[in-house]
């Protein structure tokens, strides 16, 4: 036992240096800049307390992103798993699974920056989407107007992370033995009482491990907002498309002084929002382990 002890730190301590130098030192220093106003190297920094906190409380702008940014967890994880349950229940006995599982994974390899830009394009109000609709006698649609642009933000980022949580879900289940299945299916269980008794029970630790991971993710949403939007041109995101990550950046690099303070205090809010979810994720999705016997 002192022979562990004694091996236990001189393994632990490089790792916990480099942990703390690269993650708990720059939380911590964001966090004292929150409570300042400051615009960078070279200028005056004027302590403000929780100033920066109230004004985030008050700013419409903020809230509109705040708001965005929940609802692209909640909404898009909602439909992206309910893309892969029913991938699961689908895909397990068809022919040519492989294929299609690497089909829809397929978008995870293109960077989000170029599925942004490639569907701002399309949906450009003379893109090829209502180019196709003015062929077909309908009239073209705002998809990039302050009403629909981030419901379609929302359907290409769905469209781009599904094949991940497919491929985890589905790797999960085809670990399960295919005689469980086949006794099921003697007791005349039809394919919808093998997922809800078979399938999402014994994957079940692997969707809660995935929930985390989108929940975590979808908090950070940057690129395909940015590109989806701007169209690689220097404008900023419309105020209806902005979530918490673009509206750091616009504060930082947008026209003016930069506002270091109020952007590291929107990061210490989403890091306490990404931190409450996260509890109540993994209290939602915990329950007894289920094994085969």
């Amino acid at each position: 036992m002192k022979t562990y002890e004694r091996a236990f730190w001189p393994f632990l301590l490089p790792a916990l240096l480099v942990y703390t130098l690269l993650f708990v030192a720059p939380s911590l220093f964001g966090i004292w800049i929150s409570l300042t106003r400051w615009s960078g190297p070279g200028s005056e920094m004027t302590w403000r307390r929780l100033d920066n906190y109230v004004a985030l409380l008050h700013n419409k702008v903020f809230a509109t992103a705040f708001t965005n940014t929940f609802v692209m967890a909640i909404v898009g994880g909602a439909l992206i798993f309910g893309f892969t349950f029913l991938s699961m229940v689908v895909l397990r006995q068809l022919k040519g699974r492989a294929f299609i599982r690497a089909v829809v994974f397929l978008p995870l390899i293109i960077s989000l920056i170029a599925i942004g830009a490639a569907v701002g394009f399309l949906l450009n109000p003379e893109g090829a989407v209502n180019t196709v609709l003015g062929w077909a006698g309908l009239d073209p649609q705002p998809w990039l107007g302050p009403e629909m642009v981030f419901r379609c933000i929302v359907g290409g980022l769905v469209w781009s992370s599904t094949g991940f949580y497919v491929a985890l879900m589905m790797s999960a289940a085809d670990a399960i033995p295919a005689h469980v299945y086949e006794d099921a299916q003697l007791i005349g269980a039809t394919k919808w009482e093998q997922f809800r008794h078979i399938t999402l029970p014994l994957t079940w630790d692997v969707f809660a491990v995935s929930a985390v991971l989108w929940v975590v993710g979808s908090l950070k949403i940057f690129d395909i907002v940015l590109a989806f939007t701007t169209a690689g041109t220097t404008a900023a995101p419309p105020i209806p498309a902005r979530t918490i990550a673009v509206q750091q950046y616009i504060v930082v690099k947008g026209a003016g002084l930069p506002e270091l303070g109020s952007a590291a205090a929107m990061g210490v809010m989403t890091l306490l929002v990404t931190a409450v979810l996260i509890v109540l994720t993994r209290r939602i999705t915990r329950r007894d382990r289920v094994e085969l016997s």
